[in-house]
């Protein structure tokens, strides 16, 4: 799980106009060695109960001057816009992230100690395998005096973020918000801060980036002949953060006629144990060659660029 967390706020006055846009945030770290807002309402949800805090249910629902759980719900939550998301093994992923908050109206999501935001979790959400954050936090809109509309990232840092090729699965989104009533966001009094945790809200998945190349040769060549088309499908690895061969994938073998406009599909050829990939054809009239790739529900599909042949 990241150690590197934002700690992810939203202030200002409430304002009832959908044109009120908060924006500001806690500073990067500030959490200390909570690790995030979440791990910060986990805590407090396992802190003893305040007399102070009404009962709803088993649990506690109270106002956010009061410790305890917030009547504060999430929904609508979706992750880069419904698709998965695609880690490469160095540089830095981040999405968007599209989220409702509903809440009862003596609760100040824009106070400036209130943060709010949803993550991507593995495993329980309670205790979470693995948990993905934004390094941003998101920007809420109040459309009336109970219900916010927000927009949030998750950024993924590969060498930092992935525990390795099991990550490359579905994740479910989770949803939390703490209301510090006052007290030091980097040692806060877990009995003196309001909460809220809602998992399940929303799911998302990641994928280990994948390219595949090709070279068709010999160039140029005489009609009739021969032409092989070589060429390697890699994929991501999250154990050493190499690009490592996909073996046994079936690739189409592809062909573009030269001042056509439609790829034509003339084979298909399966991945070695080293994911190379060989297909002979026969020289017909100039065109490009190359290799598609449809994809796996680990792994994005992919096309290579097209190598041009020219027929003599």
């Amino acid at each position: 799980m990241r150690i590197r967390a934002t700690v992810a706020a939203v202030s200002g006055a409430l304002a009832l106009s959908a044109l009120a846009l908060p924006t500001a945030a806690q500073a990067d770290g500030a959490q200390g060695s909570t690790g995030s807002i979440a791990d910060v309402a986990r805590a407090a949800q396992s802190a003893p109960a305040t007399d102070s805090a009404a009962k709803f249910g088993a649990r506690s629902v109270s106002p956010a001057s009061e410790p305890g759980e917030l009547d504060l719900t999430f929904s609508k939550v979706v992750v880069n816009g419904g698709k998965p998301i695609v880690v490469g093994t160095t540089l830095t992923k981040t999405v968007t992230t599209t989220f409702t908050v509903t809440h009862a109206a003596d609760v100040d999501i824009f106070a400036p100690d209130f943060a709010v935001d949803v993550s991507l979790y593995r495993g329980s959400f309670d205790t979470p395998t693995n948990e993905l954050y934004g390094d941003e936090p998101p920007v809420c809109k109040a459309v009336s005096a109970t219900v916010a509309t927000c927009k949030g990232q998750i950024s993924v840092w590969p060498q930092i973020d992935l525990l390795g090729n099991s990550d490359a699965t579905k994740w479910a989104a989770g949803g939390f918000a703490v209301d510090y009533n006052g007290e030091d966001p980097a040692d806060p009094d877990l009995t003196k801060i309001g909460f809220a945790l809602q998992g399940n809200v929303g799911s998302s998945s990641l994928q280990r980036a994948s390219k595949v190349t090709v070279n068709a040769a010999p160039e140029p060549v005489k009609k009739g002949k021969t032409i092989t088309v070589t060429g390697k499908l890699s994929r991501a690895n999250w154990e050493d953060y190499q690009y490592h061969g996909y073996t046994a994938q079936p690739v189409k073998l592809q062909f573009l006629k030269k001042g056509g406009t439609a790829w034509s599909t003339v084979k298909t050829a399966t991945t070695s144990s080293l994911g190379t990939l060989k297909a002979t054809v026969t020289a017909s009239v100039d065109g490009y060659w190359r290799y598609s790739f449809a994809g796996t529900a680990s792994t994005p599909a992919t096309n290579s660029t097209g190598d041009f042949v020219d027929v003599q």
